[in-house]
């Protein structure tokens, strides 16, 4: 019966997976009384070596067709891995390289994605004699050859300029640590940016200082206030190149700096500025920075720039 099971189960699997939706050839039913066997199942993490998640038996609920187990298993992973409103995922956003004043490239870290498909399926395998599951990560990393990086200087594909009252102290300040954060970084093709992840916490043991900032369409005060006019310079840079934007939000109150709608507010912890460099080509932020304006260039060697030049004729 054990067998039949098991069988049963592995066909299952391929149809959700659409493998081929015509290749059960067991009818799936309810199997609560079959796996007498079941034992603890542990998630591990391959790096740490720490236990993640336990699955209990009293964990599984397992009580109507094995569809519905599996449906609630892949939803359980897709949260785990991704994250919800509530609750941190477990994949990790990578930290883009940037190039150092000498010209080295100092290393972030790879981005780390948990293959959903293989977990449900390790899991899936281990409900009758539980077991320890290592965690099936993937590493991604930045889509870029280091030989391309003494020449990503080049040419400027996009530029776009905003200004501010430079009497401002807290906020020029602000604008200038947060410029700072986001110069000689390296999108590589394929990569997601992601002002929160680059720029990092916005407090006073980073230097920033306490400016007006919108909240709930007032201005008050808060420590970072004016960091958007530098995440909204930057959209206006880099969507000149049509990247594809992942996450955006406006303001609850219409901004001086920008036209009405091309704003791109930001909150560590809270509302991101991210896109996608679909570009095809590897492409670097330069920030410049003056008491007053700040200017956001988009640049990439001249061989690449003649390449994306190209392929938007064609």
């Amino acid at each position: 019966m054990k067998k039949v099971c098991l069988l049963s189960i592995f066909l299952t699997i391929n149809n959700i997976y659409e493998i081929d939706s015509n290749a059960t050839a067991f009818e799936t039913k309810p199997f609560e009384k079959e796996l007498e066997t079941q034992g603890t199942i542990e998630l591990i993490d391959p790096v740490t070596e720490n236990v993640v998640k336990t699955f209990e038996r009293e964990d599984y609920r397992i009580e109507t067709e094995f569809e519905t187990y599996l449906k609630e298993i892949t939803e359980w992973v897709h949260s785990f891995a991704n994250g919800s409103e509530t609750k941190i995922g477990y994949n990790k956003p990578i930290i883009l390289d940037r190039i150092d004043e000498d010209g080295s490239i100092i290393k972030g870290k790879s981005m780390v994605v948990i293959n959903e498909k293989e977990l449900v399926e390790k899991i899936v395998e281990r409900l009758f004699t539980g077991g320890k599951i290592e965690l099936p990560l993937l590493y991604i990393k930045s889509g870029y050859d280091a030989e391309d990086v003494p020449h990503l200087h080049e040419v400027a594909l996009a530029s776009y300029t905003t200004y501010f009252n430079g009497a401002n102290i807290g906020r020029s300040k602000n604008i200038e640590l947060s410029s700072i954060a986001i110069n000689n970084v390296i999108v590589g093709s394929g990569d997601i940016f992601s002002f929160n992840t680059t720029v990092g916490p916005r407090d006073v043991t980073t230097g920033y200082q306490e400016a007006p900032e919108i909240v709930r369409g007032k201005l008050v005060m808060g420590i970072g206030g004016g960091i958007c006019q530098t995440s909204s310079t930057l959209f206006n840079a880099i969507d000149q190149l049509d990247v594809k934007t992942i996450e955006r939000h406006h303001h609850s109150k219409d901004v001086k700096y920008v036209p009405r709608g091309r704003d791109a507010t930001v909150s560590f912890g809270g509302l991101d500025y991210r896109f996608q460099n679909t570009t095809g080509i590897p492409l670097l932020i330069k920030t410049y920075y003056s008491r007053g304006s700040l200017t956001v260039q988009i640049k990439t060697s001249k061989e690449y720039a003649d390449l994306f030049k190209y392929e938007l004729r064609n």
